[in-house]
């Protein structure tokens, strides 16, 4: 019984180390910016930036941690498609009408667009390798 108690404090005292690590470098990720390559889209250009080709835009806020994990991921991304796809980001809290007419309901949301359309969403954090998977898969025809 004593055994157990050991080990659930143990696991305890490991989880909250865990919690407090990643909480430190959550914070770290304040100070990372967009690339050039990424657009920032608001409610008076998104339609003119989407309308043509294939477009990823990340529905994000500034509050948002998970969101901020994803700053460097789309900023490698934008580098590695160079152009084939077009990488933006729409502030959610600033652009309210675009994000409430698409009902971005939890953020990080990417969703991917071809000529204006919606092709497919992805809600939540992403590799940069499940993101170019994705997009080889969904950018052809």
């Amino acid at each position: 019984m004593w055994i157990t108690f050991i080990v659930l404090g143990a696991l305890v005292v490991l989880f909250g180390i865990l919690i407090l690590n990643t909480r430190k470098r959550m914070k770290s990720l304040k100070d990372v910016k967009s690339s050039e390559k990424v657009l920032t889209l608001t409610d008076q250009n998104f339609s003119n930036k989407v309308k043509s080709g294939i477009v990823l835009v990340d529905f994000w806020a500034e509050w948002c941690m998970p969101c901020k994990m994803m700053i460097p991921v789309l900023n490698e991304l934008a580098e590695e498609v160079d152009g084939s796809v077009s990488i933006a980001k729409l502030n959610v809290d600033e652009q309210k009408k675009t994000a409430a007419g698409f009902k971005v309901r939890s953020i990080p949301t990417m969703i991917l667009f071809r000529n204006g359309k919606e092709i497919h969403r992805f809600v939540g954090v992403k590799t940069k390798d499940y993101l170019l998977k994705e997009l080889d898969r969904r950018s052809k025809f």
